[in-house]
């Protein structure tokens, strides 16, 4: 029998950045706040201190701050009538593990979307007509705009001490920033990080293009910065160890160095690891929660946790996960198109260029998870799609985030794998090589969901998720038509030899090669439950005392990285709380 807890006000599943920020805010309201994280504590001292978070091998190689697919993982197929099988080593995407979650190891790229991908559908049929979205593709409107969601973006941008400079102030277009962007209310927190050669190469060829370039915007500090909850970063070091990494220098923004020390502090807040919640409980009124029960890995046994407010703020793919499993929303079915949750999975399209230039020398252990000179003019609201044959954009980039000898170590095509060709190679050509890369947007569509597996089940005897996903014909249009661009620039720099990384017709998803941890959708929000798991709040349609954060909300990937949005729509969904829900709870729409 499950042991049951003292009551709190607030329990929050997962402890990275939403779970931190609605843990802060919660407990200003005065609440009690219990939050839940399945793995373990981490801390900048002593989980990230030099010189033990710099081992490659550790953590970029054998995944010290991931999840282990023994412990968590999932099933994965291409198509409907395939059988899918075990995610049984970490490769395509990296869900991070314990107190600050991914939050840990990204690299700090913090974006905000454009105004069109917030409204995306309408924007396609307002522009180019209904007849060019594909038959078996289901993009949707958030629910929520970007004139809305500003001050959020603005607050979140604060809260992280971006690094940037503004393109569109007040609808005021500036030297320097991204002319594409929506328009912003006040300047970035802190100025953009220095250049390093290769960006500025990129940036010169892309002018002499008439293309705009600007600093890509960062959550690695440029100097000395202070929060709004009394938290501290210092200024990057450009030490190379952002992805798989935590910060040695307190510079990358993360739950830790951003929220979690002043959290610890607030006395009506607390917080349990190797507590891994099992299932959201369900009142007997079957419209409202009454709580969870968790596995404590501590001593054993379950435990049910009863609160008045559940909070479901872990990965995007474990949020859908839990909703399944605790029956919260119709389990989505597209042989007949109904239902919701596991609806809208969607991941992210990349792909790049590399130059080898034998008279160039780029320093590559110089760098910073976020540095680089980007453009936008390729962007969603930049393109015609009805011209172009798809739906979707991507930014592209010129820089570098850092030069580890094993992982970042690139030779030109012809190269031998082994052996004494490869050391010579390897040895002529790190310091001479850059890159130019495409970051996409990925539609969302019929056949691309979540649900649960028939035949695999976790540890604790549950089935586990299965993710149906494969690289349709629109996406691969998109980044193939950004191959072209990107080419077109490389190839005007003069490089002594060049190759290129797209997704090509014909290809299928693969899970053993790194691409992104963007996966988004399964749980997304929007104006009608037909379509939606969660209101334009955030808010469950069939608990509403459930708020489900993260990722996971997205109808379809933007093209840009999702931290930004995920941030702000924490902060927009703290504001429903506070000024409305936590007043009188009921449904909000």
């Amino acid at each position: 029998m499950a042991r049951t807890d003292p009551k709190k006000d607030v329990v929050i599943i997962g402890l990275g950045w939403t779970g931190a920020i609605l843990g802060m805010e919660m407990a200003k309201e005065g609440l009690e706040v219990l939050a839940l994280e399945r793995g373990e504590d981490r801390d900048t001292i002593p989980d990230f201190q030099y010189p033990g978070v710099i081992d490659e091998l550790k953590y970029a190689i054998r995944y010290g701050f991931m999840q282990k697919p023994r412990n968590s993982t999932l099933t994965i197929r291409h198509g409907v009538n395939d059988t899918a099988l075990p995610y049984r080593h970490l490769g395509s995407f990296l869900p991070g593990n314990g107190v600050g979650g991914a939050g840990i190891h990204w690299n700090g790229q913090t974006w905000r979307t454009q105004p069109a991908e917030l409204r995306l559908k309408s924007y396609v049929e307002e522009n180019f007509g209904a007849d060019i979205i594909p038959e078996d593709m289901q993009i949707q409107d958030w629910g929520v705009t970007y004139e809305e969601l500003e001050p959020y973006y603005d607050r979140f941008e604060k809260l992280l001490g971006i690094s940037g400079k503004a393109g569109n102030l007040n609808g005021e277009i500036q030297e320097g920033g991204n002319p594409f962007e929506g328009p912003r209310s006040n300047e970035y927190p802190n100025p953009p990080l220095a250049n390093t050669y290769d960006s500025e190469l990129f940036a010169e060829a892309a002018r002499k293009k008439g293309l705009h370039p600007f600093p890509r915007p960062a959550a690695n500090a440029s100097r000395a910065y202070t929060n709004e909850y009394d938290m501290q970063l210092g200024p990057c070091n450009y030490c190379g160890f952002c992805e798989r990494f935590g910060c040695l220098n307190y510079s990358k923004a993360s739950p830790q160095t951003c929220v979690l020390g002043a959290l610890k502090r607030m006395p009506n807040f607390s917080y349990k690891t190797k507590a891994e919640v099992l299932k959201i409980e369900k009142a007997a009124d079957g419209k409202t929660a009454k709580g969870v029960t968790y596995f404590d890995d501590n001593t054993g046994e379950e435990v049910f946790q009863p609160a008045d407010l559940v909070l479901v703020c872990a990965y995007s793919l474990h949020n859908v996960h839990l909703l399944l499993l605790s029956e919260i929303g119709q389990p989505y079915d597209p042989a007949t198109g109904e239902g919701v949750v596991g609806r809208n999975y969607c991941y992210q399209m990349t792909g790049g260029t590399s130059l080898y230039f034998k008279d160039k020398k780029f320093n590559p252990f110089i760098g910073t998870g976020a540095e680089g000179m980007s453009i936008d003019d390729y962007s969603i609201s930049q393109i015609d799609f009805a011209k172009e044959g798809f739906i979707g954009g991507s930014y592209i980039t010129g820089g570098h985030t850092g030069g580890r000898p094993i992982g970042q170590l690139s030779t030109p095509p012809g190269t031998p794998k082994w052996g004494k060709g490869w050391k010579e190679a390897a040895g002529a050509w790190y310091n001479h090589k850059m890159s130019i890369g495409s970051h996409g947007s990925n539609m969302s569509y019929r056949d691309c969901y979540l649900d649960l597996d028939p035949t695999y089940k976790d540890t604790h005897g549950r089935p586990l998720m299965r993710m149906t996903f494969n690289w349709k014909p629109n996406d691969i249009k998109m980044t193939q038509f950004m191959k072209g661009k990107i080419e077109d620039v490389a190839a005007s720099m003069n490089p002594d030899q060049m190759a290129s990384g797209y997704k090509k017709e014909g290809s299928q998803y693969d899970t053993t090669v790194y691409q992104s941890t963007h996966n988004v959708g399964g749980a997304v929000m929007g104006t009608d439950p037909k379509t939606s798991v969660i209101n334009r709040y955030l808010q469950s349609w069939d608990c509403h005392n459930v708020f489900v954060m993260g990722a996971s909300a997205f109808p379809q990937n933007t093209q840009y990285n999702p931290t930004g949005p995920l941030g702000a729509l924490a902060y927009w969904a703290v504001d429903a709380l506070r000024n409305d829900y936590l007043k009188n709870p009921r449904p909000l729409m």
